[in-house]
């Protein structure tokens, strides 16, 4: 497995990660804990060294799965962690925090979970506009001067938020959604962060399971798939959006891959310190994600897909409306 930096921190990692929080929620049910320990030591042993989580995530389960499984192997991996949200007692009512109290709970919670005594990385799940990001940074600065974690991170976060926060603790990495569906961080965020020499991670690269080309507009989702709340995954959406499902197709047929590894090789030249973290639930998809770090698209491939990307008009919000706003800010 090829390897990376996010950014100028120094911090190696795979050039694929794995995206935890598919095992515990968001699209069904969580994963029988045996077989995601399975799934995530089988991802040590191909290479990943770098595992994303979150205490929300479950709650709080994604965590004693993540750290049950790397356990034995922590001195091989690099694991990040968020904070940000308050739990209700009911596992269900959650609110953000990024209170310097919260945030220093929170990490006392994610170490003892996740059965280790320093975070690699710590990030923000969402940018809490009651809490200053200069706070938010400074707390985070002082765990790292206290030996708890190694390095500061951002989830969806606004420019100004990343560049302010920056200014107090070194942002080691941004954590956003971006991907042959959603362009977006083209904009402002990747300038920004090759300016200030942050890395970034983008999640959902395979659009929640849209760019693999198994989602079509006929497709029903369960009560308990986040999906079957998303705007960009209602029906007529869905039928909107084929065209794109469709050119990776076309594309990956020329290079005898298949759509999924396009659309992750496609990310992987953009900028050197990008590290997608795609999840999955499946050894044979982990096996088909990884390879695709083999695949080297010529600039006459890139300069293809831009050009196709022009005549592609994306339909659909990627987020309900209540969790929109919290986004980008």
């Amino acid at each position: 497995m090829q390897k990376r930096y996010l950014g100028k921190s120094g911090l190696e990692v795979s050039a694929l990660g794995l995206g935890c929080m598919g095992l515990s929620q968001g699209y069904g049910p969580a994963t029988d804990t045996r077989q995601a320990i399975t799934l995530i030591r089988a991802a040590v042993e191909r290479g990943v060294t770098f595992f994303d989580t979150a205490e929300v995530y479950g709650p709080y389960l994604n965590e004693d799965v993540v750290g049950e499984a790397l356990k034995p192997l922590r001195d091989r991996v690099v694991i990040a962690t968020k904070f940000g949200f308050n739990i209700g007692n009911d596992n269900k009512r959650q609110m953000l925090n990024s209170r310097p109290e919260h945030i220093r709970e929170a990490v006392e919670g994610s170490l003892r979970r996740l059965k280790m005594e320093v975070i690699d990385l710590l990030y923000q799940h969402r940018v809490d506009l009651d809490v200053p990001i200069e706070d938010v940074a400074g707390t985070v600065k002082d765990l790292i001067a206290e030996g708890k974690v190694k390095h500061f991170g951002l989830s969806e976060a606004g420019a100004q938020t990343v560049r302010r926060a920056h200014a107090i603790q070194p942002v080691t990495a941004l954590q956003s959604e971006y991907s042959l569906w959603w362009r977006e961080p083209e904009q402002e965020i990747l300038p920004l962060l090759e300016e200030l020499g942050i890395g970034f991670v983008p999640f959902s690269p395979l659009g929640r399971g849209f760019l693999t080309g198994t989602i079509k507009a006929q497709t029903t989702f369960a009560d308990n798939d986040f999906r079957k709340t998303v705007p960009r995954f209602a029906a007529e959406a869905l039928k909107a959006n084929e065209k794109l499902v469709i050119l990776l197709a076309e594309l990956a047929a020329e290079r005898h891959t298949t759509s999924a590894q396009i659309a992750l090789a496609w990310l992987l030249a953009q900028k050197s310190w990008i590290v997608p973290i795609p999840g999955t639930t499946k050894l044979h998809r982990l096996e088909e994600n990884l390879a695709a770090t083999e695949i080297k698209l010529t600039p006459a491939d890139l300069q293809k897909i831009t050009q196709a990307l022009e005549t592609v008009k994306i339909v659909g919000e990627r987020y309900p409306a209540a969790l929109q706003a919290h986004v980008g800010r």
